[in-house]
């Protein structure tokens, strides 16, 4: 078994969770998606996080809008939807509980 596998579909398990409570703190731009992900040691590259943006626009999760930029073309800036706020709710209280679930597991020792 591969350790840096394991560790990285464990990251990416997480992500969904990750980028919609990113984008529920306030309009954001993917570039600063990625670098808030990627200082949080959720490797996350432009081919994995664009996907999943999709996915969550045509999920109705997120939506986006497009701001003029003075440095050059527009920018697409994320929002989450109502939709997007309830399913992210679903989503921390599974967490919450894999969280517990897990510590309960772990904390024990061998008898």
């Amino acid at each position: 078994m591969n350790l840096e596998n394991t560790q990285v579909q464990m990251r990416k398990g997480i992500l969904e969770l990750c980028v919609l409570h990113i984008i529920s703190r306030g309009e954001v731009y993917a570039s600063d998606m990625i670098i808030e992900l990627t200082t949080a040691k959720i490797m996350v590259v432009e081919g994995t996080l664009y996907p999943l943006l999709t996915r969550l626009r045509k999920a109705g999760l997120v939506e986006y809008k497009w701001v003029e930029s003075n440095s050059g073309p527009p920018r697409k800036y994320y929002q989450i939807t109502e939709k997007g706020l309830e399913f992210l709710d679903q989503l921390i209280e599974t967490w919450d509980g894999l969280i517990k679930s897990t510590r309960k597991i772990t904390s024990k020792t061998s008898s």
